[in-house]
């Protein structure tokens, strides 16, 4: 069985590859298959905007494939639960996530670690070579940092503090972070369930 992940975005491909390592699906990328979109994400949930990816690029794959599509977002209570839905798009889809992080930190000037909270948001949605839809969601719970730290992560993940970890989201090793992450959790309680689908339909 194979997965068309529906992201051009070589970093959670390479996260979901190494969550679905060991499983009986291949996980190829939208180029790898041969698929080149950009799906307009019009919706106001991570979920509408999860299945809007997710159709546009089933409609355009070869049947019998899995399709998988993701939607994920940093949540940040200070700041009235922005940017969440349009992380992605934050001050402009061409700034960068550095621009963005110093951006937040400078909002969040002064701000205690009490109300400092925040948690990112991920939510799976697939697609089965039937048309059904799968759906799960993962969070993981941290604070904004008073400064960026970190390589191994993107986005916003040098400025997500893990206080259980005591560093930043992006100072830990991927194979560390995939076990925790929103990301994570999400694409393996999906993971779950394309096993549990497999093993019904046998």
């Amino acid at each position: 069985m194979k997965i068309i992940f529906a992201t051009n975005n070589q970093d959670k491909y390479k996260e979901l590859k190494e969550i679905m390592h060991g499983s009986p699906y291949e996980v190829l990328s939208m180029k790898e298959a041969g698929i080149y979109l950009e799906p307009e994400e019009t919706g106001t949930t991570f979920i509408e905007n999860a299945t809007i990816k997710a159709k546009a690029v089933f409609e355009a794959a070869p049947a019998g494939v899995v399709v998988i599509a993701d939607d994920s977002g940093l949540e940040i209570d200070y700041m009235d639960k922005e940017p969440g839905v349009d992380s992605a798009l934050f001050m402009g889809v061409n700034t960068s996530y550095r621009i963005r992080n110093q951006a937040i930190i400078d909002r969040l000037n002064g701000v205690p670690d009490e109300k400092r909270t925040a948690r990112f948001i991920c939510v799976i949605v697939a697609i089965l070579p039937d048309g059904s839809l799968l759906s799960s969601e993962g969070v993981m719970e941290g604070l904004i940092a008073y400064a960026e730290s970190g390589e191994n992560g993107f986005g916003y993940d040098p400025i997500f503090y893990l206080p259980e970890y005591g560093c930043t989201s992006a100072t830990l090793p991927p194979a560390e972070k995939n076990k925790i992450s929103h990301r994570g959790k999400a694409l393996k309680k999906m993971k779950e369930m394309l096993l549990n689908e497999n093993t019904n339909r046998q």
